[in-house]
């Protein structure tokens, strides 16, 4: 792949939306009827030696200094405990839009649900959603900007639509000769470089590019591996500077100090979701309806197979028609699951989805999207055409990864060359 060296910046950033940001919620208590437990809200601690690109402003408000500045945030992007339209615009930039990504530049959109375009009732400024009426920006979105600073929290995985929304600004200012400023943030499973890599024939909205599911990389990093391997659309080149992450490396836990989106709204949830999304694409509901989305999994139909229930409810700007909606369902219980398991394993767990697949009465409808439209489909969750007969003929484990090569160990090789960090 062809190399593509950005501007020369060093540092952290992050950009945001308008308000203060929410912490992360983490639940306490014990016993199985989940609609009655309580959440504890608390601000994780992050080491005091790593900063992210957005809180070091000092390297890039030269660059915005009387530009007409347009960001790409969401709640996630903050510098300290305030967002970063709100700290830049104290700083005196002039912020001309704000964009939004799936959920909304405020974030309280559910999964999937179309964003409007908006104004921002705390500052006035106009909000232009990417995931709406279009994706990428237009040239009249553009047209009164001078640079575009990108700011957006991602969890590593390839389904999870923000680095979408990435190609799509690194295009509109390719084609319309606009310098893009990332603010780099850490990459909370930037250990894990796993499963298969995506074949053409299942791009969707949840996986554009041939990257495995956990790609193993900061969005600075895979802007870099957008220029150089030509994935732009008609192999444009945007002009990017990266405002790297202060003092941290792939292999450093950290622990997102705001929910990334309205259903990852755990730490625990952050860390199984490159295994637990898998689940999207089955007949089992995998948390949504309830506070604990991607860490609970089950159906009503497994019941007498497992002791663990739950019952998902309607819940506004998390899941308003979860799959089995005020059905009790059965199955695993993931929320004290020790994640550092799979930090030692490197890999994406596959072993759940086998043993509930194993576990069904109903074999012939664990992977049929026809029996709910709160179903994905597999294949494009996966990224290849073979896993659903794999999971049905019994393959092992060791048999499915084994399918997964050469190409994800060719990934890795050609990753090295876009890394900005250890």
């Amino acid at each position: 792949m062809k190399k593509y060296i950005c501007f020369a910046l060093t540092g952290l950033i992050a950009l945001s939306a308008c308000g203060q940001p929410k912490p992360l919620e983490q639940e306490i208590g014990k016993g199985k009827n989940l609609e009655n437990r309580k959440l504890l809200i608390r601000t994780p601690k992050v080491p005091s030696e790593l900063k992210t690109g957005a809180e070091q402003t000092e390297k890039y408000l030269p660059l915005l200094k009387g530009k007409r500045v347009g960001m790409v945030v969401n709640p996630t992007s903050v510098i300290g405990t305030q967002t970063s339209v709100d700290s830049l615009l104290k700083r005196g930039i002039k912020i001309q839009k704000i964009f939004g990504p799936e959920h909304g530049f405020r974030g309280n959109a559910s999964a999937g649900v179309t964003v409007n375009d908006d104004v921002d009732t705390k500052t006035g400024i106009k909000a232009i959603s990417l995931y709406g009426k279009h994706s990428t920006p237009t040239a009249e979105d553009l047209a009164d900007i001078d640079i575009m600073v990108f700011d957006i929290q991602d969890v590593g995985v390839r389904f999870y639509t923000y680095i979408n929304t990435l190609q799509h600004v690194m295009e509109a200012c390719a084609v319309n000769n606009k310098p893009l400023l990332i603010l780099d943030r850490p990459n909370p499973n930037g250990y894990l470089i796993d499963g298969p890599i995506l074949d053409p024939k299942f791009k969707s909205g949840i996986g554009v590019q041939p990257i495995p599911i956990a790609h193993g990389l900061t969005v600075g990093e895979y802007a870099q591996m957008l220029n150089g391997e030509g994935w732009l659309k008609d192999k444009v080149k945007c002009k990017i500077t990266i405002i790297k992450n202060a003092n941290y490396n792939h292999d450093m836990a950290y622990t997102l100090p705001v929910k990334p989106s309205p259903n990852l709204n755990t730490q625990q949830a952050i860390l199984l979701y490159p295994s637990t999304c898998l689940f999207e694409g089955t007949y089992l509901n995998h948390g949504r309806g309830t506070m604990f989305p991607f860490t609970i999994v089950g159906a009503p139909y497994l019941k007498g197979k497992f002791d663990f229930s739950f019952t998902p409810k309607s819940i506004k700007g998390m899941s308003e028609t979860p799959l089995f909606q005020d059905q009790l369902c059965y199955g695993l219980d993931l929320r004290n699951y020790d994640t550092a398991e799979l930090v030692k394993s490197k890999q994406v767990n596959i072993s759940w989805l086998i043993e509930l697949y194993k576990a069904s009465p109903r074999k012939e409808d664990f992977f049929n999207t026809k029996l709910s439209k709160e179903m994905g489909t597999i294949e494009r969750l996966v990224g290849v055409a073979d896993f659903r007969q794999q999971v049905i003929d019994g393959k092992s484990e060791a048999e499915i990864r084994a399918s997964w090569e050469p190409g994800l160990s060719a990934y890795k090789t050609m990753r090295k060359k876009y890394l900005l960090y250890n």
